[in-house]
């Protein structure tokens, strides 16, 4: 079995909250080397959101911070002082890749706009992740993951259509950034390997958003006309049934797309008086026109039963069904187990805990966690001293001015 497939790539991170260090976290996985750079002091923003792990504010111990940081070396570093930029460049010279998800005020003013780094460093491979992309009108816009939510369309069809939109809950928008970032960042990489090239990786937190989430959304509006719509518990356009239901212990998805699923769906609820109806026998009305009352048809099957009796029944006659779950349920669920998605990790203080862990697997070149997330400015003394071979008294001025 070979090491992993980034082994010798490395990667500085100039990034903070969710995307861009879930981005480097994923690179960091997949065996590159990743130093993570924050502001000295107070560190990543994320250091300072819960839940700690202790439960009272440490900067070390954000649960936020710890999940998308591990496997990464910490070093604090004041880009926009002038000797603080002169470091970075330093460590620029070594790196494949910059992964910063900055505003467009900060980069300008700190002169690390890609188009700032470019000649200097042709062979770069610069990340850059945004709100909503580093060109166009909104390109100086700041944003967060409740607006990307709304500006992709998202949170239009997110809820009830009878109540408010609503937004997708705990940084979706944020991760599923990262995950795009990396994608790209790695066909950024393939690239260079047949060019010796690098460039700008520009991606826009919303538009991810807007080609992952929103589904059918958009192709719906673009070859129907619809605008778009809140649909609840269920799917739209679609076929009947294909919804979520309350149940005897708590709620139970089901999807039956194929008629042999229907099938044998409809011989597990043996209700002929509804079945004969020709009203019910058009799946596509059903779901569309009137599918509370399609819903009222099979719920009281479903609330005579707990979750695990229906996935149960559902798993012998082969329909597509699971329940629900609450997060506690996900953890002590046996397929994720079984496949060890769940990543015990030591912290610096001797406390163990399990983190979500690759969302997915490779046979040859497998994905490892090495290290918990630094503690702030962790590694400045490896960094600055044995590596970049500062000298001791300018080390600590540099510390004493608030530069590292």
């Amino acid at each position: 079995m070979l090491g992993g497939s980034l082994e010798g790539i490395k990667v500085i991170e100039l990034a903070e909250g969710v995307s861009g260090p879930y981005c480097a976290r994923l690179l960091s996985q997949m065996g590159a080397e990743v130093i993570k750079i924050e502001y000295p002091g107070r560190g990543d923003v994320s250091r300072s959101q819960g839940p700690f792990t202790d439960q009272f504010e440490d900067l070390d111990k954000s649960g936020a911070f710890l999940f998308a940081n591990y496997n990464k070396k910490g070093i604090t570093l004041d880009v926009t002082n002038p000797e603080g930029r002169t470091i970075l460049l330093r460590l620029l010279q070594e790196a494949d890749i910059l992964i910063e998800n900055q505003t467009s005020e900060f980069l300008k003013n700190a002169s690390l706009r890609y188009e700032d780094l470019k000649q200097e460093f042709p062979s770069l491979i610069v990340t850059s992740i945004s709100p909503y992309g580093r060109t166009g009108p909104y390109k100086d816009y700041q944003g967060s993951d409740l607006t990307s939510n709304a500006f992709s369309g998202l949170s239009f069809g997110t809820g009830h259509e009878s109540r408010e939109p609503l937004t997708t809950p705990l940084s979706q928008a944020g991760v599923l950034a990262g995950v795009g970032a990396a994608f790209a960042t790695l066909m950024a990489v393939l690239s260079k390997s047949m060019t010796g090239v690098g460039q700008l990786v520009d991606v826009s937190e919303s538009q991810v958003i807007g080609v992952l989430l929103t589904g059918y959304h958009l192709p719906t509006y673009i070859y129907r006309g619809v605008a778009g719509w809140r649909s609840g518990n269920r799917m739209r356009l679609g076929l009947f049934p294909n919804c979520v239901l309350p149940c005897k212990d708590g709620y139970i998805c089901i999807d039956a797309p194929q008629m042999e699923q229907y099938q044998r769906f409809l011989d597990l609820l043996d209700d002929r008086e509804w079945m004969e109806n020709p009203r019910y026998r058009n799946r596509r009305a059903m779901s569309d026109e009137y599918p509370e009352e399609a819903e009222s048809l099979i719920a009281p099957w479903f609330m005579q039963r707990t979750k695990e009796e229906i996935l149960e029944i559902c798993i012998e006659n082969r329909i597509p069904c699971v329940p629900v779950k609450k997060f506690d349920e996900v953890m002590k669920d046996e397929q994720l187990i079984g496949r060890n998605f769940f990543e015990p990790i030591k912290e610096p203080d001797g406390q163990v805990f399990t983190h979500p862990g690759h969302p997915f697997r490779m046979s040859e070149t497998p994905l490892d966690v090495k290290r918990p997330a630094p503690t702030l400015g962790q590694d400045n003394e490896d960094i600055f001293l044995r590596r970049l071979r500062l000298e001791a008294d300018e080390f600590r001025r540099l510390q004493r001015d608030n530069v590292i």
